[in-house]
């Protein structure tokens, strides 16, 4: 599904990341571990091709992201990459449907009422198709923010801090919902936390090393 071999990113002449090498199949499902500050959320953004590295090679699903233009990457990134900021990022213009279905405009897919509407019956929010983000819980704007990201089914999600600020009983809601929509979708899920919490629930680990006095990024 993705390999990373030799991967380093620096910030203003600082080393805030480095892989030597990291495999992914398939369908797996695997926990990015490590403590704030370690690069968790920079090592997601280089996997969606929304960073590119400052050195290293980098592919996903079978295409070389350094082989990319700008225009090409955002074609693919919109086919192949499911993504769940920390930050959800719903369109605050739009209700809950119409997120997704611009996130499948976007993509260059068929609009699709029927795959929108049984996504959101299946992550508990099929009676908020018309709210807008403001009238959402933080927990109802997460599954939806879950919805858009596997609409297109994608072959990679990428979930950064899901449990954030969550119960307990709520974190293992999110991420079942998490790991049920990946099946569906047939994809490779990485869920980058620092919540110990998560570790029972996804035995595959990454796991960075801190870099003292850093913020994550």
């Amino acid at each position: 599904m993705f390999s990373l071999d030799g991967i380093e990113h620096r910030y203003g002449g600082t080393t805030v990341l480095r892989v030597d090498a990291w495999r992914a199949e398939a369908r797996e499902h695997w926990l990015l571990a490590g403590a704030s500050g370690s690069g968790k959320t920079t090592l997601l953004h280089i996997l969606a091709g929304l960073t590119v590295p400052t050195a290293g090679r980098v592919v996903v699903a079978g295409t070389d992201l350094g082989s990319l233009s700008d225009g090409a990457l955002d074609h693919w990134r919109g086919r192949t990459i499911g993504l769940v900021p920390q930050r959800l990022h719903l369109v605050a213009a739009l209700d809950v449907r119409d997120n997704l279905r611009l996130a499948r405009h976007l993509a260059g897919a068929a609009d699709d009422p029927g795959r929108v509407s049984g996504l959101l019956r299946a992550v508990g929010v099929g009676d908020l198709e018309r709210r807008y983000p403001r009238e959402l819980s933080q927990g109802q704007a997460q599954r939806v923010a879950i919805a858009r990201a596997v609409v297109n089914r994608p072959a990679l999600v990428l979930a950064d801090e899901p449990t954030a600020n969550l119960d307990d009983a709520h974190a293992a809601a999110a991420l079942e919902l998490l790991r049920a929509q990946a099946v569906d979708a047939g994809a490779t899920l990485v869920v980058a936390t620092h919540d110990a919490r998560v570790k029972a629930l996804l035995p595959k680990v990454y796991a960075l090393p801190a870099r003292p006095g850093a913020a994550d990024r």
